[in-house]
């Protein structure tokens, strides 16, 4: 079984600033996680802290914003946490459901998928 990365930009809410990224796509994950250092260089600031739960089993707080997530010409407003030091970097699946995609588990790609409005 293989992994799929995915290089998305980030911006920051007034889309004045953006910074490159590469994520691992998890599809298992609710949030995105991005570095702490991007998000702030970008402006953007958290509005909450949340305990999650880490796929180690390990329960962690950690500062949770938004940001706006770009990926193949598709943009969305999506909830990222600020990531620490030693956090994985991943897309999750409430930005792949709000940018309109999918992992394909066969192709290990991202598809567009109908976005429907019910």
């Amino acid at each position: 079984m293989g992994f799929t990365f995915v290089k998305v930009r980030v911006y920051s809410l007034d889309m004045s600033r953006y910074e490159d990224v590469e994520l691992l796509v998890d599809s298992g994950a609710l949030f995105t996680s991005i570095p702490r250092s991007i998000l702030e260089k970008l402006g953007l600031k958290p509005i909450a802290r949340y305990r999650l739960r880490t796929f180690s089993g390990e329960v962690v707080e950690r500062d949770v914003g938004g940001a706006i997530i770009e990926y193949e010409g598709r943009r969305a407003v999506v909830p990222v946490v600020f990531g620490e030091s030693g956090d994985a970097q991943v897309l999750g699946v409430t930005a792949l459901e709000a940018l309109g995609y999918q992992l394909d588990p066969v192709t290990k790609r991202l598809k567009p998928v109908e976005f429907l409005m019910v």
